[in-house]
């Protein structure tokens, strides 16, 4: 099986309470390590894409990450616009970690399905949107083109993961959508969106893509059955 659940924002300082954005969020650290315990076995694969811990450095989000490793399941995680820990693939998997694999400009088959992923950016359509937005949004497209056309050419499916929705603000699709045809893309799971911003979720199959957002509070802090 393979699950996606985005935006875990953990926090092991327990400096950083989620419910601001509502009375959902309310110990929901518990509420996604129970649930993922009851669903995820250690045969099965979780995309996570995106915004993982509130650690501002490498060895602050090192607890996070290892309660994740900790989980069952195979873990593939993608940055989010709140992993200000970030660094390098050497770096990061310098951690030893045994159940994560981290994707940038890489990619990673599981059960001869390839996936590939990048965080991309706010869609050009935003409100605000300048220059240094345009290059960070280009800048992404390519590491989401990079990512995927690593994928070797035999595999039976190609899963992208994405952690801003590749739709513009009226929902319609926008370039990260055409680097996922180009690629001949099957499934598409992004993250992002939480409490009002939930009305702009798309999950529909656009041009073949089936998309999927597995925001954890849209999912109920629950891992969603991708494939």
């Amino acid at each position: 099986m393979i699950y996606g659940i985005g935006d875990l924002h953990l926090d092991y300082s327990k400096e950083k309470p989620m419910d601001i954005f509502g009375e959902q969020w309310i110990n929901h650290e518990e509420e996604i390590f129970k649930n993922w315990k009851a669903r995820v076995k250690d045969e099965d694969l979780i995309l996570l894409p995106g915004d993982i811990s509130w650690g501002l450095k490498l060895k602050e989000a090192y607890f996070d990450l290892k309660r994740i490793d900790d989980l069952p399941g195979k873990k593939i995680i993608t940055k989010g616009n709140h992993d200000y820990w970030w660094q390098g693939l050497k770096k990061m998997n310098g951690l030893n970690l045994k159940t994560i694999t981290f994707l940038q400009n890489n990619s990673y088959v599981y059960n001869n399905i390839g996936i590939g992923g990048s965080r991309g950016w706010t869609s050009e359509d935003t409100e605000g949107f300048d220059s240094q937005d345009e290059k960070i949004f280009n800048r992404e497209l390519n590491r989401l083109e990079l990512s995927l056309a690593s994928i070797e050419a035999n595999v039976d499916k190609k899963i992208a993961m994405l952690h801003y929705p590749p739709f513009g603000m009226d929902s319609t699709p926008n370039r990260f959508v055409d680097i996922l045809k180009k690629y001949q893309v099957d499934i598409c799971v992004y993250g992002h969106l939480h409490s009002e911003g939930h009305k702009f979720v798309v999950e529909d199959i656009i041009h073949g893509i089936q998309f999927y957002c597995v925001s954890s509070d849209y999912i109920n802090f629950t891992p969603k059955i991708i494939i």
